[in-house]
């Protein structure tokens, strides 16, 4: 007996061993996920043989791996699944919890091709549930995922769905176009199920218009499919389907005939599910009987220890016993030095990322200075060419120079907004693009950006048209100003590449989430369009097209990388769909948050906009604080222009002693100087004059020196180069607001 102890003994060292190795390979990532795979995979072929109860154990056997390995992918998918289970099993509001549950966690780790998923299961509960209106939301949800990820096969299965929920709504003339779109792309995908489908309820909806010779071609070549792919589900339909069809021509014997096929088929389908379902009986059963075994076995071996041939038992059971632990130590050995090799090139990868990426940040920043930098010194001069060339203009020239002026002052302004869409893209990628939320009436937005282009539609000939949903509502919080400035870019795009044609310009929902309203923008021409290859990297910097397409229609090429930064700061995603002669289609999805009113602000004027000889400009006095003598030339000129009088200095002391010394109205002040800057300058002045006007006249990017200004002093900013009618109104305003708070003093 103490020998048959000692095997005992060793047998149990055994199963620790191989206790501990299962616990290695069960913590191993890659062997976590092919379990849970694995389990997902069977979970839907179990769905297909109508197994709901295996179906569920896999489920929940994956589900519980998934959590234990924080696999939120893994986490989402089966959520999912199991809302598709609840759903057949006719448990829709559990389903409801599940789908949410499933979209909660694929929303956070952006897993938007299962998203798609998600939100067409949850079409198909409110569809189940008759909440058509529901459905469609959800459908529509899931064919812009499906869309964005290029899953034509789930594409043709949710437009199929959206089709047969406009026929529960009657509307089949909606229903037929749907369904044709679905039709058209599992053709091409030669995606046999929905194909079969799709032609079945082709010939419902040409049933119900009418037109029965059309909906039994339709429903037969639908139904023949089904037949050669076994499609058991769609071929009850098709039969049902077609004995309507029959019957609604009055051929009754035909009518009956698939009628009764249709009644079989649908005994066999539940017939298996009710089999199927009653498997736990079986299996339970199964269980009990193996344990009923497995004790017998014990019986046996308790047995065996008292047999005359327990020596020969034992000697078996060693070699056995030897041979396994020989073979878990190998293997637990091999395990254990490709572990250890893996770790330590990952350990080496991680060091060259690294340094990868702090170089690439390096890269960066320094791309960044030295776009600031050029972009700066390009606006200097700038103002001299803009400035003299309205100055020429405005002073009676020859009638064979007015045309060389006005093509210098184009030429000027082209630059300018070069440069300043270079700035924007740097502030994009630099990530200093601040979100400045506000109440806004998006509707009005979106008409005013059509009133402000449809001068330019109007000379290519260009009719704008523009669908706002009426379900939807108008007023939003967000930074209507980005959204202004995305809109104009693709309108302005679409007007620039479209002759003689029409744009529309679309908005609607996709899906709400409290007050969070995800709106897709549809901006659709059918202007030149564009080609495959063009369409891949069209959101890039500087790939506008072609030389040829930038000689023809002018651009610069940014103007969809600076959209595309927008977008993502919006946290949004635009996409685009487009065909050559045919036109484009821009779209993009963003989230607005709803607010109930518009909320109405009161600013103050920008611009003085009064009869000017109202104003006293008698003993008006401005200080021009510049060092370039051509500026001076050109702000002395433009003052004297509009009658006022001006001293000039080119540096920040001087500026300060002169302010001391004398009484002045505004002042104009140069940031970049010899000796103390602008900035310095003003602060010095602050400290013993707080209520003169003070305009920074610059050339730095304002969105990136705002605080800066703001903490100096200055009263506001005027952007060098300016236009001449911006900048005298927005001196006429400082003067007309230091008389009006002279009168009331």
């Amino acid at each position: 007996m103490s020998q048959v102890k000692n095997y005992i003994y060793i047998i149990v060292m055994l199963f620790s061993l191989c206790a501990s190795s299962q616990k290695t390979m069960d913590d191993d990532p890659e062997i976590q996920q092919n379990n849970i795979n694995y389990h997902i995979e069977q979970s839907q072929v179990e769905l297909e043989k109508y197994n709901y109860y295996d179906a569920q154990k896999n489920l929940d056997i994956a589900l519980k791996a998934a959590e234990k390995s924080d696999n939120k992918k893994s986490i989402g998918v089966i959520y999912a699944i199991k809302g598709k289970l609840q759903l057949i099993i006719e448990e829709e509001d559990n389903a409801i919890k599940s789908l949410n549950k499933a979209i909660e966690v694929q929303r956070i780790i952006n897993d938007n091709k299962n998203l798609g998923k998600s939100y067409k299961i949850f079409g198909d509960v409110y569809l189940k549930k008759k909440d058509y209106h529901q459905a469609l939301d959800s459908y529509r949800a899931a064919k812009s995922k499906f869309q964005e990820e290029g899953l034509n096969e789930n594409l043709a299965e949710v437009l199929l769905s959206e089709g047969k929920t406009y026929m529960f709504l009657k509307n089949y003339g909606k229903a037929r176009d749907i369904i044709e779109q679905s039709l058209a792309q599992a053709k091409k995908g030669d995606f046999k199920k929905t194909q079969s489908d799709a032609l079945i309820n082709h010939g419902i909806i040409y049933n119900k218009l009418g037109d029965h010779e059309k909906a039994l071609t339709f429903a037969n070549e639908g139904l023949e499919i089904a037949k050669n792919n076994d499609f058991k589900g769609i071929l009850s339909q098709g039969y049902f389907i077609i004995s309507n069809i029959y019957k609604a021509i009055e051929d009754f014997k035909l009518s009956r005939q698939y009628l009764l096929d249709h009644l079989n088929l649908s005994d066999s389908i539940r017939t298996l599910t009710r089999i199927n379902s009653s498997k736990d009986q079986e299996t339970q059963y199964l269980l009990n009987e193996a344990n009923e075994k497995n004790i017998e076995i014990v019986e046996q071996l308790e047995k065996a220890e008292d047999d005359k041939n327990l020596g020969t038992l034992i000697s078996i059971l060693s070699v056995a016993l030897i041979t396994i632990l020989s073979l878990l130590t190998l293997s637990l050995y091999k395990n254990n030095n490709i572990r250890l090799k893996t770790n330590n090139m990952l350990h080496k990868k991680n060091g060259e990322l690294i340094i990868a990426k702090e170089k690439a940040e390096l890269a960066s920043k320094t791309k960044a200075n030295f776009l600031s930098t050029v972009t700066h010194e390009l606006r200097t001069p700038l103002y001299a060419v803009t400035g003299l060339s309205n100055m020429l203009l405005d002073e009676s020239p020859k009638p064979e120079q007015v045309q060389h002026l006005k093509s210098l002052k184009f030429s000027g302004d082209y630059l300018l907004t070069f440069i300043n869409d270079i700035l924007q893209i740097n502030k994009i990628e630099a990530n200093k693009v601040d979100i400045e939320p506000e109440s806004f009436n998006l509707k009005k937005k979106i008409q005013n950006i059509v009133l402000a282009l449809n001068n330019s539609a109007i000379d290519n000939n260009v009719k704008i048209h523009s669908e706002y949903d009426t379900d939807l509502p108008e007023n939003f919080i967000a930074d209507q100003l980005k959204i202004s400035q995305i809109l104009i870019n693709l309108i302005g795009n679409s007007i620039k590449f479209t002759k003689d044609g029409d744009i529309w310009i679309r908005v609607y929902k996709i899906e709400i989430n409290d007050n969070i309203y995800t709106l897709r923008f549809e901006v659709e021409d059918n202007g030149i369009g564009i080609s495959q290859e063009k369409q891949d990297n069209m959101f890039e910097s500087f790939s506008q097209g072609s030389i040829q397409i930038n000689r023809k229609y002018g651009g610069t090429g940014l103007g969809l990388s600076i959209v595309k930064g927008l977008i993502d700061i919006l946290k949004g995603q635009i996409y685009v769909k487009s065909e050559l002669e045919k036109g484009t289609t821009f779209y993009f999805e963003i989230p607005l948050e709803y607010t109930p009113v518009e909320e109405t602000k009161e600013n103050k004027p920008t611009y003085f906009n009064e009869d000017t000889s109202s104003l006293d400009l008698t003993n008006v006095k401005i200080l021009v604080v510049e060092d370039n003598k051509i500026n001076q030339m050109i702000t002395k000129k433009i003052l004297t222009k509009m009658s006022l009088r001006c001293d000039i200095v080119d540096n920040g002391e001087e500026a300060v002693e002169m302010i001391k010394a004398n009484k002045y109205d505004i002042v104009l002040m140069d940031i970049h100087m010899p000796g103390i800057s602008g900035m310095e300058a003003t602060k010095r002045v602050r400290s013993f004059d707080k209520e003169l006007t003070i305009f920074a006249l610059t050339a730095v990017t304002i969105e990136d020196k705002m605080h800066e200004f703001d903490e100096a002093g200055f009263t506001d900013i005027i952007p060098k180069p300016f236009k001449q009618e911006e900048f005298e109104k927005k001196l006429y305003n400082a003067l007309a607001t230091n008389n009006d708070q002279s009168a009331t003093a």
